[in-house]
């Protein structure tokens, strides 16, 4: 998990955090602009942070867990073997796993450099920004379980998609020749050295792994706590000022017209798949359908920044195109069964 902002530096050594700054400039506006919204809106964010603090909290320890023990080295198994399982194992791992694809930019490469097919790496490149442990946490937490298990299996579900239909489609011009000639090895996550050697359970016997698991903890419990805060003021917001009967007309009623507004609404406004959550819920409230819904968390995950400069960055636009392609099809799809059984 890593901070999804970008923050920029007016002074050496001093930054401000996108998110905070949202924040804190939001509630100001609502104290001048209507003062006696200011304390409902505090309140219920506040609230609302509370119920989510068990989730928060396993998640972040969970996470920290993962990374100090040096798990993300069995991503690699997902690149041995079979196409066909690389495939599998790659949809599996990206939608289950904490590693945001940003985040395994130099070992995806490497995996690419070395020929693993993009067919596997789709799948993951699909999966990945859908959902991991903590977002499933927070998400079930509010939206409830049975939302958070249909987003884990369509997480699944579109990376195979993606990748059995790039496996067939492999010797076609869109991805003959895939890479960029030199890859631009970057991303929003940062890059460091990752999966190397075996993961190590009892991480407490090593103090550079108890310094990395106090590390991820604060670092994901602070960006949690920022852009969960902001999510429940815009959510505060929203059911007070925004119509219900607006959000209705738009993205409520029967047909796939909602579902596939759902999806391209969500690919341009997705803060996150966390702050995603709270918005969600409000949007639920005032007459969005199921599946729209679904159809924006899925359009909104795979398309937003961080994700798709994960792909951006190593593979030529025709490629990319169709990882847009798939994520938006997915998104719909998505959509419609979530909407037939919900």
């Amino acid at each position: 998990m890593a901070d999804l902002t970008h923050s920029h530096s007016p002074k050496p050594g001093w930054k401000i955090d996108k998110a905070w700054a949202a924040l804190i400039v939001i509630l100001i506006a609502v104290a001048v602009l209507d003062w006696a919204q200011f304390w409902p809106t505090v309140s219920f964010a506040s609230a609302a942070l509370l119920h989510t603090a068990p989730f928060i909290v396993f998640a972040v320890l969970a996470v920290a867990y993962l990374k100090a023990t040096g798990a993300e080295t069995l991503l690699a198994k997902a690149f041995e073997g079979r196409q066909t399982r690389m495939i599998i194992m790659a949809a599996a791992l990206g939608g289950l796993s904490p590693f945001c694809s940003c985040e395994v930019i130099p070992f995806i490469a490497a995996m690419l450099a070395l020929g693993a097919p993009l067919a596997a790496v789709m799948a993951f490149w699909l999966a990945s920004p859908l959902m991991d442990p903590a977002m499933f946490l927070i998400t079930s937490g509010t939206l409830g379980w049975e939302f958070a298990t249909a987003k884990t299996i369509a997480a699944i579900s579109i990376g195979l998609m993606g990748g059995f239909a790039t496996m067939l489609a492999a010797k076609s011009p869109v991805f003959a020749d895939p890479l960029r000639e030199k890859p631009q090895v970057g991303g929003c996550c940062g890059v460091k050295k990752p999966f190397e050697g075996k993961p190590l359970w009892t991480f407490w016997s090593e103090s550079p792994r108890r310094e990395t698991f106090k590390a991820s903890a604060l670092e994901n419990g602070v960006f949690l706590l920022k852009w969960l805060a902001l999510a429940y003021v815009l959510e505060a917001l929203m059911l007070h000022y925004v119509p219900a009967e607006a959000v209705a007309a738009v993205l409520g009623g029967d047909g796939i017209v909602p579902i596939i507004l759902g999806a391209l609404v969500g690919a341009p406004a997705y803060l996150n798949g966390y702050a995603a959550v709270p918005l969600v819920d409000a949007l639920l409230a005032q007459g969005m359908t199921q599946g729209a819904a679904m159809s924006f968390v899925i359009a909104g995950g795979v398309s937003c920044i961080p994700a798709a400069v994960a792909v951006w960055a190593l593979v030529k636009p025709r490629v990319f195109a169709a990882y847009i392609g798939y994520a938006m099809l997915g998104a719909v799809l998505a959509g419609l069964i979530w909407q037939m059984v919900a």
